[in-house]
């Protein structure tokens, strides 16, 4: 009792600016939650379910170009319910501030949108990744899909953003060639890292070059592939040999491995000091590709 009566004096007495800050962050990226259909295989034959998305924009009727943001995956099964709405705020405030509307799906089996996970690529000793990725993109197109009709947004400018297994999720999307879409950046993405038991020696990694071999192959936009030496899911060395691999099978991109990261290099994207990093090679290739 004691601690909820300080509890409720510590707010009564917190200055309005504190209380209201989330609040004047949320308003200035007009943040929307919305509900995205998607058409499954079921027991049954195909039904209907919904995606939770998070919305983030700009002020103003637009139309903006817009980025489908995409979240990666807990190392831990138990995890994943606690991604909830993947609000990363100071990374969706330099895509806003740079004019793009943001929408971020939580892909089935996580969070806020729940049910069965339909990205399990199985045993680690005899991974299925290609297929894994597939679905993903699933959720991915159906949110492309829903989000293209929005007033607001520039249906012919989509970029497609995501980490860890965000960022091959976005890999796989790609590979579907969905309408609009120019191009994809992918941090540090990948699939079967195993941080949690054998740091940097992902499962099988000649089956992830297969993989990125085959969605290289029909990839008709450039993919700026973003990854840092530490990265203790993949270390320095499987994402050269994923790009080197995309390269062969005819895709266009480009690799940036920064410099070692704080503790773990995974983290440069979601974590606060990564952003004056990770943003100039954003630029540069938003630049490119003549999304601004």
């Amino acid at each position: 009792m004691k601690r909820l009566l300080l509890l409720i004096a510590i707010i009564l007495f917190l200055p309005v600016s504190a209380l209201a800050q989330d609040d004047e962050i949320l308003a200035e990226l007009n943040e929307q939650v919305v509900k995205v259909p998607m058409i499954i295989d079921g027991f049954f034959g195909k039904k209907e379910i919904s995606l939770t998305a998070t919305i983030f924009r700009p002020s103003g009727d637009g139309p903006f170009p817009l980025i489908v943001l995409s979240h990666g995956n807990p190392p831990k099964a138990s995890d994943r319910p606690k991604i909830k709405r993947y609000r990363i705020v100071p990374q969706i405030q330099e895509f806003v501030k740079r004019g793009f509307a943001v929408i971020v799906p939580i892909r089935r089996g996580y969070g806020a949108t729940g049910g069965d996970f339909a990205e399990d690529y199985g045993k680690c000793s005899d991974a299925f990744y290609t297929a894994a990725g597939l679905e993903a993109a699933k959720d991915i197109v159906a949110t492309i899909t829903f989000a293209a009709n929005l007033p607001y947004v520039k249906s012919a400018k989509i970029l497609l953003v995501g980490q860890s297994a965000g960022g091959f999720a976005s890999l796989a999307a790609a590979s579907v060639n969905p309408p609009g879409v120019i191009g994809v950046v992918n941090f540090a993405g990948g699939r079967g890292g195993r941080p949690d038991t054998n740091p940097g020696e992902p499962c099988v990694p000649n089956r992830m070059v297969i993989t990125i071999e085959t969605y290289a192959k029909t990839t008709k936009v450039p993919v700026l592939w973003h990854y840092a030496e530490n990265d203790k899911y993949f270390g320095p060395q499987y994402p050269k040999e994923w790009f080197a691999a995309f390269q062969k099978a005819g895709a266009r991109g480009r690799l940036v491995i920064q410099p070692p990261f704080g503790k773990d290099g995974h983290s440069i994207f979601t974590s606060k000091t990564g952003i004056p990093i990770w943003t100039k090679e954003f630029d540069n290739f938003i630049k490119e590709i003549g999304m601004n």
